[in-house]
């Protein structure tokens, strides 16, 4: 088999610094992605990824969303980094692309893996959690916060006819962090989803870089509980708590109040000072949120195993009101939060 062919579906923050990491280390990477005015900036003057301690500019082969349909070659791999909530439809756009035995991998929050094997099968999809902090606010340059030393990625399988396939992408993703192969994909995204709920809408209510809003003692609270709610509705759904951000089960069972314990080892880890949420990104660029993916699949498994959610609840409720034009995210959200929490 010669140099697999890649493709990265969704080349915004996350997905450009991906692409970029691939592209550099000499792998033959496509990028694909819907903003036109950042397709043709990396056209033009490569894509642009600065870190704390260095930048990185990178010539990268990129098309428009529109061009998709345009290509005469199947893909190897395909990394998915779109939103949760567009993975139905770009599974169903690229699948006509991806190879026979190709794998499409959603590198996404949420839990998306499922949705991605009912559209190209399971024989073709691997389950991935991304930690990655990055911004992006103008086309062509990334703000990445975690470098490739402070980024981390689980990749698993669910479906016998994936198993022993992980290295495949396991390989592809260490040019762009740590990596670990897990056998439980499927309860690794679950964690974090736990990790999630409690920080990337919660704090983006407020209107606040994450380490901020956290600094606020009520607010801390509340993404503890958050995350605590999920973590109870993983376990009746079945998940295992499983070791995520690279700390290993010793870590996770010392640990007196596991949520608290997750909040913090990502806060030290892997936020600076000025990290906004993804979440907190696309509100201030008039975009909808994941909320309905995040605190939303919390409230929705709840319901069903009988386990009581109200933090993500209130979450959920605000959020749709900032999204429906009602509120603005602002510090001030704190006390409707809290008001709707004990409502």
């Amino acid at each position: 088999m010669g140099e697999p062919k890649i493709a990265v579906l969704g080349a915004g923050a996350n997905g450009a610094s991906v692409g970029a990491d691939l592209t550099a280390a000499g792998l033959d990477v496509t990028l694909i992605e819907q903003w036109p005015e950042h397709v043709e900036a990396m056209r033009r003057d490569g894509i642009r990824i600065e870190m704390p301690d260095r930048t990185l500019v990178q010539e990268v082969r990129v098309l428009h969303l529109c061009e998709v349909a345009t290509l005469r070659q199947r893909f190897d791999v395909v990394l998915m980094l779109m939103k949760a909530y567009d993975s139905r439809w770009a599974a169903h756009l690229i699948e006509p692309y991806l190879q026979p035995d190709g794998l499409l991998v959603g590198v996404q929050n949420g839990m998306t893996a499922e949705t991605i094997a009912e559209v190209v099968g399971p024989h073709r999809t691997l389950g991935c959690v991304i930690e990655i902090s990055s911004m992006m606010w103008e086309p062509g340059i990334v703000e990445r916060n975690s470098p490739p030393d402070r980024s981390w990625f689980a990749v698993g399988s669910f479906h016998d006819s994936t198993r022993g396939r992980e290295e495949e992408v396991a390989s592809l993703l260490r040019h762009s962090g740590a990596v670990e192969i897990t056998d439980e994909i499927l309860a690794a995204k679950w964690m974090k989803l736990v990790s999630n709920s409690g920080t990337l809408v919660t704090t983006a209510i407020l209107g606040l870089p994450m380490l901020e809003a956290a600094a606020i003692p009520e607010m801390r609270r509340l993404m503890i509980r958050s995350s605590d709610e999920a973590l109870r509705v993983g376990q009746a759904a079945g998940f295992p708590v499983l070791p995520i951000f690279g700390l290993t089960p010793e870590q996770m069972s010392a640990a007196p109040c596991l949520a608290e314990f997750l909040l913090d080892t990502l806060l030290e880890g892997f936020v600076l000072p000025e990290t906004k949420t993804t979440v907190l990104q696309d509100w201030m660029k008039g975009r909808r949120s994941e909320v309905d993916d995040i605190n939303g699949n919390v409230v929705r498994l709840g319901a069903a195993h009988g386990i009581p959610t109200p933090v993500n609840r209130a979450v959920v409720e605000v959020a749709h009101r900032i999204e429906a034009g009602e509120l603005s995210p602002r510090p001030d959200n704190l006390e409707i939060l809290l008001a709707a929490v004990d409502g």
